[in-house]
């Protein structure tokens, strides 16, 4: 479907003589639009004028059609950043993980895009090798793949955060055992342990709410002690950042928990390397291993490249080798064509569908205003301008939100967080800023003016 819109003119062979053009538009203007009849013949030519397609607002970003056989879905798309934008809140809007977005745009950065700089959004995916039913986790994309079993034509999407090093989601099959909405979280010991060292103290139970790590819903596996559940970080989606339970952007989980049901299967996985034959073109997606399996790096690539080798072999076609070199090399997550004389990333990103800023990306959190009256912290002082703007922006993006803003003060820049409703509440925010970026915020006490 195209907006062009086509607008016939009707032009008119004119004198070639530029002696006779000049006198004739002399004459034009003396003697008003009569004249025009004059100056041409009765011959016509039709120029064709197309105006600029105007760019789409949205895309399909979860829920794709699964034609039977199909392998592949979704589109490449990619979208120019504007002042104070940040690549999690895109990628949130857009239905990608950190992971995600940072690996296919590793030139931009993450916290402060230079505005106009063009992101690529990499909503193209190759399906796991794996059952087409239930609940697919490939870990090594952090991605959640659910296959609904009354709607075999469609699979539906999600970015996760995962477990981080020494707290893996563990691997293998499974399925849900349970649902809850607004969960309590029973605390474990040995997280308890972790933040006892950290100097900080947590209750054995945390009930439903702003402070529960869980979310608003969660869903027990078959593995004791592991969920897939919410969060009250959301942009720690994409990134191996849980005690090994599996978490979803809290607008995704909900989608989920309503379609999802006990007793479905779960499907645990990595596959780092993922490849495609569609519409008549062999893929290849490539992402690097978790660091569990860092040491297996050398085989995860001898096994898929023993598969190209099989799949350009039965479909009689020619692999373009050095090209999946440079593929496995660079592991940016975009799914690549492959075969001999195929496009290349630069011009297949080119292609992709180029989209209209929106005015505000879903929930993208914005500091309240800060006066002189409110409790606030200074958090740091830079030299540097980007530096101080990356730490107020991740701040801004802590979970729940810590507001802050980068300030200039005596050829400095300092971040300052805030406001905060009470003493009580900005020494919590002192203490989570110890916690998370290991610096010790000043307390700022507010200036109370006087009345006269």
């Amino acid at each position: 479907m195209t907006s062009q819109e086509t607008f016939r003119i009707d032009l008119f062979k004119i004198k070639k003589s530029a002696l006779s053009l000049s006198l004739a538009f002399g004459l034009m203007l003396l003697s008003g639009c009569q004249t025009l009849s004059t100056l041409f013949t009765e011959e016509q030519q039709t120029v064709t004028i197309e105006l600029p397609e105007p760019k789409p607002e949205t895309i399909v970003t979860h829920e794709f059609e699964l034609p039977d056989g199909e392998n592949m879905v979704g589109t490449l798309a990619a979208i120019d950043t504007q002042e104070n934008d940040a690549l999690p809140d895109i990628a949130r809007h857009f239905g990608l993980g950190y992971n995600d977005i940072s690996i296919a745009n590793s030139a931009v950065s993450p916290w402060t895009p230079k505005p106009g700089s063009r992101v690529l959004l990499p909503l193209q995916f190759i399906l796991p090798d794996s059952p087409h039913k239930g609940i697919t986790l490939n870990l090594a994309n952090m991605r959640l793949f659910y296959y609904p079993k009354k709607q075999p034509e469609k699979v539906y999407t999600y970015p996760v955060g995962i477990g981080r090093q020494g707290w893996n989601t563990p691997m293998g099959q499974t399925s849900i055992v349970a649902k809850d909405a607004n969960p309590s979280w029973t605390v474990p010991e040995s997280i308890h342990r972790e933040h006892a060292e950290k100097g900080d103290s947590l209750p054995k139970v945390v009930g439903a709410g702003p402070d529960n790590p869980l979310g608003l819903y969660a869903m027990r596996l078959g593995f004791p002690g592991y969920l897939i559940h919410g969060t009250n970080k959301p942009y720690g989606i994409g990134m191996q950042i849980s005690h090994g339970c599996v978490q979803l952007y809290p607008e995704d989980i909900e989608v989920l928990f309503k379609k999802a049901t006990v007793g479905m299967p779960v499907r645990i996985l990595h596959q780092p390397y993922l490849t495609a034959w569609h519409q008549d073109m062999l893929y290849l997606e490539a992402h690097e291993p978790l660091p569990k399996w860092a040491k297996d790096k050398a085989n995860l690539r001898k096994q898929v490249v023993k598969q190209l080798h099989e799949i350009s072999a039965k479909k009689d076609v020619a692999v373009d080798w050095e090209k999946v070199e440079r593929i496995l090399q660079r592991s940016d997550g975009i799914p690549t064509p492959i075969l001999m004389h195929s496009a290349d990333v630069p011009e297949i990103t080119a292609n992709a569908v180029q989209l209209k800023h929106p005015e505000q990306f879903y929930d993208q959190p914005v500091a309240g205003e800060l006066k002189e009256s409110d409790w606030s912290i200074l958090v740091a002082s830079f030299n540097d301008e980007t530096k101080a703007q990356q730490l107020a922006t991740m701040l801004n993006h802590q979970g729940p939100i810590i507001p802050a803003r980068k300030v200039s003060k005596n050829d400095a820049y300092q971040v300052i967080a805030g406001p905060f409703k009470s003493k009580t509440e900005m020494r919590a925010a002192v203490k989570r800023i110890k916690m998370d970026f290991e610096i010790n915020g000043e307390p700022l006490t507010p200036r109370v003016t006087s009345v006269n």
